[in-house]
């Protein structure tokens, strides 16, 4: 069953200084999202029924015109939530002057083998400072985890508590290329995914569709009945920073925002061309209700 498009992830930034080897973006490239492009897709994605756009990067706090992109949004009617990963002084300046406009501020972190594996540096306690430094409706941590410790999970718990706000995991999603780089099986990587969400289960209360997304996982990668992978069920849209629409960062679909508007309402509101592949799946939203607003691999604890 075809998804209605309902959201758009959009990215304001071809490029992010943080570079993590696991990143699920497939169109890495330098520059900044127009805003004249941008407002042409707000226009575009209002008339196709999308109720709301998170700002992605690269990272959104580096855009010139921030503040400008989410004004436009509102304009429109069109809620606007950020994804982000601001960590220096200036980054969370600027995320402090523009958080009070936004439906949610999710700040992303690593856990301490992921951070290895990813060549990162976003620790979850400076990801909690930056939510400590400002002020939206909505405060989200958002924790990518790959070989977790119980006492990484136990001091994890206790921050999360002390500082009040949602935590959200997901696990880390290798491609074909990244476990030949790590020396890694298939079957190792999905052994991987279930043992760090039974850790995690000790400390903070999973829901089910987190379960369900790794059993989604593996049926992908190793197919029950070697049949066919399902069309693509996700309810938000991806737009990179050169203006090109698709309904997954992976997708090989797409129509450009500069289209004629009936062109891109066809493709949001047509059943998806584009078939669900493990790296996909990772940030995938497939539409189970109307109200449920919680990713299958970003499943709230």
């Amino acid at each position: 069953m075809n998804a209605h498009v309902r959201t758009a992830l959009v990215s304001t930034a071809g490029h992010c200084k943080v570079a993590c080897g696991f990143c699920f973006r497939a169109d890495r490239a330098h520059g900044f999202l127009d805003t004249a492009t941008y407002a042409r897709l707000l226009s575009r994605l209002k008339e196709a029924g999308v109720e709301g756009v998170c700002l992605t990067g690269g990272e959104p706090t580096h855009h010139p015109r921030l503040r400008q992109l989410i004004r436009l949004a509102h304009q429109f009617g069109i809620s606007v939530s950020m994804v982000t990963s601001a960590r220096t002084v200036g980054e969370v300046v600027t995320l402090s002057e523009v958080a009070h406009l936004l439906a949610n501020v999710t700040v992303s972190a690593d856990s301490q083998g992921a951070m290895l594996l990813g060549r990162t540096t976003r620790t979850a306690t400076s990801g909690l400072d930056t939510l400590r430094a400002i002020s939206a409706e909505t405060e989200i941590l958002h924790v990518t985890c790959w070989d977790l410790r119980d006492g990484e999970c136990q001091e994890l718990a206790g921050l999360v508590s002390e500082a009040g706000v949602e935590v959200q995991f997901s696990p880390v999603v290798l491609d074909e290329r990244a476990l030949r780089r790590e020396g890694k099986s298939v079957q190792d990587y999905l052994v991987q995914h279930h043992l760090d969400a039974d850790r995690l289960d000790r400390y903070f209360n999973l829901s089910d569709r987190y379960r369900a997304y790794l059993g989604e996982v593996k049926d992908l990668q190793f197919p029950p009945d070697g049949g066919e992978r399902w069309p693509c069920r996700s309810a938000t849209a991806y737009v990179s920073a050169d203006g090109s629409i698709r309904r997954c960062p992976y997708g090989q679909a797409s129509v450009s925002v500069h289209a004629p508007r009936a062109a891109i309402r066809h493709f949001l509101t047509a059943p998806a061309q584009d078939r669900v592949t493990p790296d996909c799946a990772a940030i995938c939203r497939p539409a189970t209700g109307s109200d449920d607003r919680s990713a299958s691999c970003a499943a709230p604890a």
